[in-house]
């Protein structure tokens, strides 16, 4: 388990399970940590996929979702399967390890390897496929990550590209053109405006954007970019816990982060959790966005200032 913070705003490194061959070393990690962001992102956007701007979007074609940072598509797994996230991460435990499964004689089976387990999990997810699934695309830095959440089936499309050195590819570029939300969970602060600036520019007119961004990460200079290209940007009330805190140091760096942001960190990262923040932007003015907001946010937290 990680015990030493990195150079990254004094946040444990995880950087070693986010591009494996198969997501179970994620799983297995992060688990203990009680990571939730996901839980809270798929709730979110389901909310804001019923309300009437993005209902509207599906005259303009199928609704599809972008899902920025999306790692092995643990949000498309959640927002198109009937799936909780505990049940994602029983799934993984149980064929993290031979002994956990049995054949018909029963002795214990070897642990799957990375080809099995996509095998099992292109069943698991095709047999819990919600009817009402939107096209989801992902993209993400990591080309293991993409490409197991595209060949299990949680992605309709998987590009692995780095926007904040590189302009998007062509077929990215098209993609974008049919998006009409990009979500992006806990990754800000591995991605910022630069990445933001070449996405923006290829979205049509109707595209939102739902973030859940760290409290200890700033969001200022993508709100910035995003109303150059149209988009006004309403920050949501209360907040979401991410994950429990690695260590002593890592909440010792996100109690001093939030403190130097003007924020107060007593009942939120003084308590022992990463909190992050719900940013909804969308086309219109900022009463109209702050409407829309309404209906989708619930935070599991006091209004923070």
């Amino acid at each position: 388990m990680p015990d030493s913070a990195s150079a990254s705003g004094g946040k444990s490194s995880f950087d070693d399970i986010y591009d494996q061959p198969d997501p179970r070393a994620y799983y297995r990690t992060l688990g203990p940590y009680e990571y939730q962001i996901p839980h809270h992102a798929q709730q979110l956007t389901r909310r804001l996929l019923g309300t009437k701007p993005l209902v509207a979007a599906a005259e303009h074609g199928p609704v599809a979702v972008l899902d920025l940072c999306c790692s092995y598509g643990l949000n498309a797994a959640l927002l198109n399967h009937t799936l909780t996230l505990d049940d994602l991460y029983r799934h993984y435990a149980q064929h993290d390890t031979g002994a956990g499964t049995a054949n018909p004689g029963g002795s214990a089976t070897a642990r799957p390897g990375p080809g099995e387990l996509l095998a099992v999990d292109r069943e698991f997810y095709a047999a819990h496929r919600r009817y009402d699934a939107v096209r989801a695309l992902g993209l993400d830095a990591a080309a293991n990550a993409v490409g197991y959440a595209r060949d299990a089936g949680l992605l309709e499309e998987g590009h692995h590209e780095d926007l904040e050195r590189h302009e998007p590819s062509d077929a990215l570029k098209a993609a974008l053109g049919s998006v009409s939300l990009i979500t992006v969970s806990g990754g800000v602060g591995y991605v910022t405006e630069r990445t933001f600036a070449r996405l923006v520019r290829h979205l049509p007119p109707h595209a939102w954007v739902l973030a859940l961004v760290l409290r200890t990460v700033g969001y200022e200079g993508i709100v910035r970019t995003l109303a150059e290209h149209g988009l006004t940007t309403v920050r949501g009330p209360g907040t979401h816990r991410q994950r429990r805190f690695t260590s002593a140091q890592e909440q010792r760096h996100a109690v001093e982060a939030v403190r130097a942001a003007g924020l107060t960190p007593e009942g939120f990262e003084a308590d022992g959790h990463y909190h992050a923040e719900l940013w909804l932007s969308g086309p219109g003015d900022r009463e109209s966005v702050a409407a829309v907001l309404d209906e989708v946010a619930v935070p599991d937290g006091a209004a923070s200032g």
